[in-house]
């Protein structure tokens, strides 16, 4: 089943409400979006990049062009209509979605999850890692098929569903959805490496500066964090958008 077409795409823009500009934000020599996009490669699948036609997000395909990155523009608010049509232009019957907010990403923890999902024989496979969450925030995926991804697209209706892709999917509107959790085996969702706020970028920033993260898988960037209790304050305060 690996021959199938499988790909990452990754949703990105520069106008956060909290933060604005943030995957841009550099720490090491590197962007946030880079730090992500060379995480998301130790997974060994393509990767797409999903943003916008707003002319705010230039400096995101000026930076993915001269990297040789793919990238798809399309509708800012209507995040669902930019999936689909990232995930039908590049002929892609697998879909993996993750946010390019997520600079601690890990690649192949994604790997991991891909081969667990193949192994079910269900089309209509949802998989992820967040809706039941055991691992920090910030290493968030969601696999499913295109066929999935179609439904969504054509059936969802409200603003949250066209702005956040995938709650058709894992509320199962339809019915036709098997939903399916890949959890840790210790609970370290209070764990927070995502970046929406200037504390989440204090923690990140000291992660690639002082502890060299761009290098550390999830497992040692846990350790890191248990083993110091003053970087888990860092952000501690900090509240997770709602839907």
């Amino acid at each position: 089943m690996m021959s199938e077409r499988i790909g990452i795409i990754t949703q990105a823009r520069t106008t956060s409400t909290r933060l604005p500009g943030k995957i841009l934000r550099q720490a090491n020599g590197r962007t946030m979006l880079e730090h992500h996009i060379n995480r998301l490669g130790w997974s060994n699948l393509p990767v797409y990049i999903a943003t916008t036609l707003n002319d705010m997000d230039e400096p995101i395909v000026e930076l993915a062009a001269s990297r040789g990155w793919a990238y798809y523009r399309g509708d800012e608010a209507n995040v669902l209509d930019r999936y689909y049509q990232c995930a039908k232009q590049s002929g892609l019957n697998t879909i993996i979605r993750v946010t390019s907010d997520c600079p601690l990403i890990d690649g192949r923890l994604i790997a991991r999850g891909l081969v667990e999902y193949l192994a079910s024989d269900h089309k209509f496979l949802y998989y992820s890692n967040c809706i039941e969450r055991t691992f920090p925030r910030g290493l968030d995926f969601e696999i499913f098929p295109f066929g999935l991804l179609e439904e969504a697209f054509m059936n969802a209706t409200t603003p949250a569903e066209r702005e956040h892709v995938t709650p058709y999917l894992y509320q199962n509107k339809s019915s036709s959805a098997v939903i399916k959790h890949l959890k840790y085996q210790t609970d370290y969702s209070h764990i927070r490496w995502t970046l929406d706020t200037l504390e989440d970028w204090s923690l990140l920033n000291k992660l690639f500066v002082e502890y060299n993260a761009a290098g550390l898988g999830f497992e040692s960037l846990i350790e890191v964090m248990i083993s110091n209790p003053r970087l888990m304050q860092i952000n501690s305060d900090v509240k997770q958008k709602e839907l």
